[in-house]
């Protein structure tokens, strides 16, 4: 069926049971959206060279590209096809020129400014060591699945796993965007069977909370065992506290609220703050601290790394196989031997799945007993 293509009718057109299909557009001749068994759609150009050879343009993906962008850009393609050009043979050099290297480059530039700073740090750190060093100079149109499971293999069998896994995952999203950008028209990364993984479950006990507190007592770097003490009284993720604002923070109602663009689930977080936490805050308030972020960097806007300082407080205080992170899971520990809900727990570590939260039921431990052995009462008083 031609007709002319509108956005409400390629949204709507026919998905195929297999392969792909394309309908044509009534006034442009050539010009059409190609729909896929998977349901991707794409413009697409048809067209014949001076030569006489037959070739297929794919001009853009929708919703990426509209259809009335679409439809103009195949007009301006069709004037350069009648003056003798070859649009996709300019296209096809083009992606045979990029290499690794130039869609590492892109996606650091494009990608980037739409992630957490976190993310874009880590994804960095196995840019530099793990991808680019294997295969920087090659070209992204020819790497291959085994190029891929290569890597993934090879940093498994160094011990790194779970680094190994999420290098796939970061390996994918590039070639997703690279598929976007005309680059290449597969995914190499998919397919890829990842190591399985199995959650941590580190919980400070309350001798090594003991002993943590003497050992930032006398660390050197005063601003980083303010940040240590306010992690495991808040259980927030040490991005969201070291990128925290004084706005944010409301020491009279107690209360620390989360922009959006902070917190991993992307949604404003309000939480409410223990008295040792206001008293940590306000002690950097009267500390003279100035400008916008509560823990200001030195040569960033605010601190960004505490690893070291960790490190050196773990070291005094003989905890051994803790990371900053499981600090939250301390926190949640804590809530969970107090007898708080799983929603609750959930709320105050900012959870948007009730699944997440999930993972802390196995430390129900003390309130389970008591339940038991109320039950037990019960039954023992019966008999």
């Amino acid at each position: 069926m031609v007709e002319k293509l509108t956005d409400t009718i390629v949204k709507a057109l026919p998905v195929p049971a297999s392969g792909n299909r394309i309908a044509y557009d009534l006034d442009v001749k050539g010009f059409g959206c190609r729909v896929t068994s998977a349901g991707a759609r794409a413009f697409i150009l048809n067209y014949r060279t001076r030569s006489g050879k037959e070739r297929r343009l794919t001009i853009g993906q929708y919703p990426d590209w509209k259809t009335a962008a679409a439809r103009d850009e195949a007009k301006n393609l069709k004037r350069e096809i009648d003056r003798g050009d070859d649009p996709l043979a300019t296209v096809e050099a083009e992606r045979a020129a990029k290499t690794i290297s130039d869609l590492a480059t892109r996606f650091r530039e494009e990608h980037f400014a739409k992630i957490r700073p976190a993310t874009a740090r880590g994804y960095d750190i196995l840019l530099n060591k793990h991808v680019l060093p294997a295969i920087r100079a090659k070209r992204v149109n020819e790497i291959s699945y085994s190029d891929v499971d290569g890597i993934h293999r090879k940093m498994t069998l160094k011990g790194i796993p779970t680094e190994a896994n999420r290098t796939v995952a970061l390996l994918s999203k590039m070639f997703s965007l690279a598929i976007k950008w005309g680059w290449r028209t597969d995914n190499p990364a998919k397919g890829i069977q990842r190591n399985p993984e199995v959650k941590r479950h580190r919980y400070l006990s309350a001798a090594e909370i003991s002993r943590l507190g003497t050992a930032l007592d006398a660390l050197a770097d005063r601003q980083a065992a303010t940040i240590i003490r306010l992690l495991l009284l808040t259980g927030a993720r040490s991005g969201e506290l070291m990128a925290s604002r004084w706005d944010a923070i409301d020491l009279e109602a107690g209360v620390w609220t989360k922009p959006g663009s902070t917190t991993k689930q992307k949604t404003m977080h309000r939480v409410p703050l223990s008295g040792p936490a206001l008293e940590l805050f306000a002690g950097v308030k009267r500390e003279g601290a100035t400008g916008d972020f509560v823990f200001p960097g030195r040569r960033v806007a605010h601190r960004v790394e505490i690893k070291y300082a960790w490190a050196d407080a773990c070291e005094a205080a003989g905890i051994a196989n803790a990371r900053i992170h499981d600090l939250r899971h301390t926190y949640a520990s804590l809530l969970a031997s107090a007898n708080m809900s799983l929603p609750i727990i959930g709320a105050l570590l900012g959870h948007s799945q009730p699944s997440t939260t999930a993972r802390y039921a196995h430390l129900f431990d003390d309130p389970l007993r008591a339940a038991t052995e109320r039950a037990g009462a019960l039954v023992g008083g019966a008999k």
